[in-house]
This record gives C-alpha cells, structure tokens and sequence, in this order.
C-alpha cells in the first residue's frame, strides 16, 4: 500500500484515537434509528481520517467555467468501469505544463471530502501531474516485460486460425475506416462470410472496459470462429488501450483465436504480442481471417486440371503396357508354343520309336546269332553229327558213361542217337592205348 492509501477493512485506521466510552452511540434499531444528519457527520468524519492521497486516473471530464472559483473533473479508472468527482482550483488546469484535455493520464494528490448537505463525495485536489509520453512508454515496457515473464507471448500458445470461419466477430470504432476496410476486403474475397460485430471506442478513458465487455460476449458466443480487433493506427497515446494489462489478459484468456490489427507499425502495442495473429493493417486482417473465393476456384480448377492430366497420363501409360503385352507372343497368339512343342513331342515321339524299333532289331539279330551259336554247339547238333550218349540204367537212376570204368562188362546201357534211344548191354570193356589216347586228345583239341 503507497503511502497515504486508505485501509480498505470497514474500520478506522490504527492511528485514529479511540472514542471515549463515556460518548458511545446509541444502539441502532427500528425503534431508534440513526437520523440523516447523524449519518451524515459519521460518514464525512471517517473519510477525513482517511487523509491526503496519490490517485491515478484518465480525465474524462472537465468543467471549467469563466469567473468560477472551482473547477470540476471526472476521473475514471482506464482499466474499470469506475470513476471519481475531483475539485480543484482553476489555476491547476490553467497552468499546466502539459495541456489538460479529456482523455490526459493525470496523478493527482488530494484529500477526500464527503459533503453532508448533498450526500456527495469529492476528492479536492491540490496537485496535479500530467504522465507524459515517456513515463507512459516506460510503463508499457515494464509491463511487457511482465507479460513477457509469464510466458504469455510464447508462440506455443498461438491458436491456428480456422480456414474457411463462418462468423467472424470484429471489435471496432462505430463508423471507422477500420470497419469499412475488414468488411469490404473480406466481403469481396469470400462474400458468404459473416460478422458479429461489436463497436467501441477504441481510444480514450471508455476504450478498455467496453472492448473487454465486447470480447467477453464474442468469446461466448459459439458461432463466432475467430475476432478481429481492428482499429487504423492512431498516436502513441491514442494506442494505450491496447496495451492495457486487463485487455492483454482477456486476450490471452480467451479461447477463440484473436487477430490484433492495430495498423501502427513503428511501435507496437501489447495487444499485438499476445494475439495469436498480428496483422499490419485491417485490409491485412481481412485478407488474412478469410481466404480468397476467386484464388481458391482457381486453385480447385487447377487441381482439378492436374487431377485429370495426371489420371490421363496414368491411364495411356497402363494402355501402352497393356498394348506391349498384349503384343508379346505369349499373348498374342497363346498356342503357338503349343503347338511347336507339340511338332517337338511328335519329332521325339517319332525318334524314341525309330531307335527302339532299332534296338529291337538289334537286339533279335544279337539273340538270333547267339541261337545260332548255341544250337550248332548243343548236344541235339552234335547227336545230329552222328554222337550218341551212353547212360548206364541203375534202377530209377541213370548215369552218363564216361570211362569204362562206369559200364562193366553186363551193366544195362541207354545209348540216345538224334532220332531216339537205344537199349544194349555192355558185354566188355578195351581200353586204349597210349598212342590212341593221344590222337584221340588232338583230335579233341583240333
């Protein structure tokens, strides 16, 4: 609390001394209730104790008459709806280093007074000081500083405008430029775009409280897809309503996406850092909040004329593909590999059947020879040349007569010829001598 700022408890200040028990009011009641006058002093006796304080305000109002020995102001909050009945002497106002003037950031001193005969309050001033430019810059920068410290222009909190907004809410002066400009551009761009729109004054001690009422009502209403606040560019102190804490704050808290379009380039206002859009001008906000209806057809027909040359081009490139394979042997005639395997199976067919028909051949010419062989050299060909087998007749058995030790003299003998057998009886046996033997074996071997 600044020095010389009342308490705001409802009680007197500690310093004030304390009332002698002796003078206690009354108890208050409907019976005995507190007349007008009592009331009255009692009211004006505790602003006294309140003493001489520093306030800072927006003039809104000045009453300064020829000859009069007072001079009447209103000094209002710029941030609330409040304001305060100040008094002064006219040669305050009069002999102001810096002009006085509706609208003027002033630091009065002064002390309350309540006046019991009309029930008014006052705050009779003795000094006044105007905040000039500088002082008000600085302010701005220590408060942008503050912003800037809690974050609220870290772009991470930028919300993305929507493409194609079908209400738009514009906060506004009544009548500006800056009206005509959003909906004029923004009509001829897109001319089925609606807008809410809210007008207030854009400058001066009203500015804050009626553009923070006129976002509070755009924010709530559903349909309102994005807000413009617009005004074309002004002074320096024409532009402090936009860099009001509570208008930053509102701004940020909203939750449909603001566009700030202050149209003053050198020196920015607070607003603009904590929009989620800056535009440099309202023309610049229109254009930016609604796209262009004749650049979006064209853009639609020019897709449109890719779409259809790109589906073209896809369509004779799968055409010509189709054709080459269409064309290729396989396809184009699928049974003359058939058939030429089929004349190749035939031509096998045909050569497997040649060369086993010659083998056969072969092969019979082979087993004929060797039939041949094998029956000039088998013992019917041999009966036939005029030999004869002799088999001893044992019983059932019989042996073949290889020496004459096999057939004694009386053995029963079975001589085969080529045509039959004949049965005889061995009636001796004649050995050969040696040279006989030995012919007989020449003769064998020859």
């Amino acid at each position: 609390m600044t020095p010389g700022q009342p308490e705001r408890t409802g009680q007197p200040p500690a310093s004030a001394p304390a009332a002698p028990a002796s003078s206690a009011a009354p108890a208050n009641s409907a019976e005995q209730p507190y007349p007008v006058r009592s009331v009255a002093i009692k009211v004006a006796q505790w602003i006294d104790r309140l003493g001489s304080i520093w306030v800072e305000g927006q003039i809104t109002q000045i009453n300064l008459r020829p000859g009069a020995r007072t001079a009447f102001l209103v000094l209002r909050d710029p941030s609330a709806d409040m304001s305060l009945s100040v008094t002064c002497d006219p040669d305050l106002i009069r002999k102001s280093p810096i002009p006085l003037q509706e609208g003027s950031r002033v630091v009065v001193y002064g002390k309350l007074s309540f006046f019991t005969g009309r029930g008014t309050l006052s705050l009779r001033v003795i000094e006044i000081r105007p905040v000039g430019i500088g002082e008000l810059l600085a302010r701005i920068e220590r408060l942008k500083a503050l912003l800037a410290a809690e974050g609220l222009f870290d772009v991470r909190l930028k919300r993305p405008l929507p493409f194609l907004p079908k209400t738009v809410g514009l906060i506004t002066g009544r009548a500006s430029a800056a009206e005509r400009d959003v909906l004029t551009v923004a009509r001829n761009r897109w001319p089925a775009v609606r807008f809410e729109i809210r007008n207030t004054a854009v400058q001066g001690p009203t500015a804050v409280p009626q553009m923070l009422e006129a976002l509070a009502q755009l924010d709530r209403d559903p349909s309102v897809e994005v807000i413009v606040l617009a005004r074309g560019g002004g002074s320096v102190e024409d532009l402090l309503a936009f860099s009001d804490e509570a208008l930053c704050r509102a701004i940020v808290a909203a939750t449909t996406p603001i566009v700030s379009a202050i149209g003053h380039e050198p020196d920015n206002p607070l607003s603009d850092l904590v929009a989620d859009l800056r535009a440099a001008t309202p023309t610049d906000a229109a254009k930016r909040v609604v796209p262009d209806a004749a650049a979006e057809l064209a853009g639609v027909r020019d897709m449109r004329a890719r779409s259809a040359a790109a589906l073209r081009g896809w369509v004779d490139r799968e055409t010509r593909a189709l054709t080459q394979l269409r064309s290729r042997p396989v396809l184009a005639d699928p049974l003359r590999e058939i058939d030429r395997r089929r004349e190749e199976i035939e031509r096998l067919r045909a050569s497997t059947r040649r060369c086993a028909e010659q083998f056969i051949r072969t092969e019979a010419t082979a087993t004929r020879h060797l039939r041949e062989k094998l029956t000039a050299v088998g013992p019917a060909a041999t009966l036939a040349r005029g030999y004869a087998v002799v088999q001893r007749v044992a019983g059932p058995e019989r042996h073949v007569v290889r020496t004459i030790e096999d057939s004694p003299a009386g053995s029963q003998l079975r001589i085969r010829v080529a045509d039959g057998a004949v049965t005889a009886a061995a009636l001796g046996t004649q050995a050969l001598g040696p040279r006989t033997q030995d012919k007989t074996d020449d003769t064998r071997r020859s």
